[in-house]
């Protein structure tokens, strides 16, 4: 049965059998045109002239062409859609007619033709051909800007400060705020306000080179804490080390906890001076670290009289140490020592006492009411048969000059050969309170210069204590004639 549904006469059987009978003999290469279409139409002509009627028959229908099977895998060739195939109507069935046998110019060409499979390209010189290449894309539209809604605020306002506040802060320059190293007086010292060179180094002495500034801060219980320790203007510009030193230190932890600041000034022209002045403060720190438990108990309970002699036992075997210390190093005792102060601050909310205690120069001061209050009086030297004399606020100053004390109840070791002068206080402190400790070269224009401690007076009372930075500036406000290191320590009380 053919495509169209109608089964084929007995004749194209026949002629489809012999036109690809293998037994027929190989005609050989003729001159006549040998492409495929050309044989097509030479068995198109052939076959309807064999069955073309006669004129006194009726005619009949040519019978159905079907196409070459060859052309059938030709991936190049067009073919006809299917809507343009003419519609033809069955035949009936009829007795088969002979067919007669094409003539050799007929029969198709040899067998070992070779064609192109579908996946191989066609023979012959490659023809122009056409491919679909894609449009480029459009350009897309810029996006419409985005409006916020009306209740949204604009997003850099949340980041801008209230006017108030921009105003206050903002320098005339527009540049950012920035704390400021000022001075007093009608002109500027004469050294620069920033270090110039640093002190000479070698190989054998990087374990004592020491910083230019130092800088700390905390807050425990009811107070505030500020320490900062600065290379003087002279050592600065010559190239010296900072003589002074600074340890804060906080032993042990919740409301037992304590608070250690000490402040060592070496003396100055000493070689080692600074060596020494860090070697106190780490003796006295070790001291004070092995004895906290019982050092914060007696501060909380309000024992003084153990305070005083303890912490004057252990001053002592630290000022020993810089003397064994001197020995070793081939020096005279006085050529490696330092004086040192010393503040402890328990970390207990409820307790207001602090405690201080020293030897040698430097200075103690509080700000109460907004005037400063000297708690370490300059004392005669006829004073020196008197063992303690009353300050301020009933507050006890004591003194001991090369007198044995007795054992300390913080160290189980002999006493030591007895040290400097020994001074001691313990005072109760109040809210809006400021107490400053500080090394000799601080406490030398708080004492001299009215206009030093009445700056500082408007800077350090309320609303409160300075931040790290500001206060670094506070104790850097130059005066001329002072060009010493400067160490000290502020306490802000709640």
């Amino acid at each position: 049965m053919s495509q169209q549904g109608e089964k084929p006469a007995a004749h194209e059987d026949d002629w489809w059998r012999k036109l690809y009978d293998e037994t027929a003999p190989d005609t050989g290469p003729s001159s006549a045109p040998d492409s495929l279409d050309d044989r097509f139409d030479s068995v198109s002509d052939t076959v309807s002239e064999a069955v073309e009627p006669e004129s006194e028959r009726e005619p009949e229908p040519l019978p159905e062409v079907r196409p070459d099977p060859r052309t059938a895998w030709d991936p190049y060739r067009e073919q006809a859609p299917p809507s343009e195939e003419p519609e033809r109507k069955p035949e009936p069935e009829r007795e088969p007619e002979p067919v007669p046998v094409a003539t050799q110019a007929a029969v198709p060409g040899p067998r070992n033709t070779v064609f192109p499979a579908p996946w191989e390209a066609p023979a012959g010189p490659p023809g122009p051909r056409t491919f679909a290449v894609p449009k480029p894309p459009e350009p897309e539209p810029p996006p419409a800007p985005l409006t916020p809604p009306a209740t949204a605020a604009d997003p850099v306002a949340l980041h801008e400060l209230p006017p108030d506040w921009a105003a206050s802060d903002a320098p005339a320059d527009g540049g950012g705020a920035r704390p400021l190293v000022d001075h007093l007086g009608d002109r500027p010292p004469t050294y620069e306000a920033e270090p110039a060179a640093l002190p000479a180094a070698t190989s054998e002495n990087l374990d004592a080179l020491v910083p230019d500034t130092v800088l700390d801060g905390a807050r425990y219980g009811t107070y505030t804490l500020r320490a900062a320790s600065v290379r003087g203007d002279s050592a600065r510009f010559r190239g010296e080390p900072r003589r002074d030193a600074l340890l804060t230190a906080r032993f042990g932890a919740a409301e037992s906890a304590l608070v250690l600041v000490a402040v060592a000034g070496g003396v100055r022209g000493g070689e080692g001076a600074h060596l020494a002045a860090a070697d106190a403060c780490r003796w006295i720190g070790g001291a004070v670290a092995r004895s906290h438990a019982r050092l914060s108990e007696d501060i909380r309970a309000g024992r003084r009289a153990d305070l005083k002699s303890g912490l004057h036992r252990l001053t002592d075997r630290t000022y020993g140490k810089l003397r064994a210390r001197a020995a070793e190093l081939g020096l005279e005792p006085g050529e490696y020592t330092t004086s040192l102060r010393c503040l402890l601050l328990s970390a207990d909310p409820d307790c207001r006492t602090r405690v201080f205690f020293g030897v040698g120069s430097g200075g103690l001061f509080r700000l109460r009411d907004g005037l400063w209050q000297d708690l370490e009086p300059v004392i005669p030297e006829e004073s020196a048969s008197g063992v303690s004399e009353a300050g301020p606020d009933g507050d006890r100053l004591t003194m001991d000059l090369q007198i044995t004390t007795p054992p300390s109840p913080y160290s189980d070791g002999p006493a030591p050969p007895p040290a400097e002068l020994f001074r001691f206080r313990a005072s109760v402190a109040r809210p809006g309170d400021t107490l400053l400790l500080c090394s000799n070269g601080f406490a030398e224009p708080m004492r001299d210069e009215p206009e030093f401690p009445d700056e500082l007076a408007e800077r350090w009372g309320p609303p409160g204590p300075p931040g790290l930075p500001a206060f670094l500036a506070d104790t850097q406000l130059r005066i001329k004639g002072y060009a010493d290191d400067r160490t000290c320590a502020a306490v802000w009380e709640a």
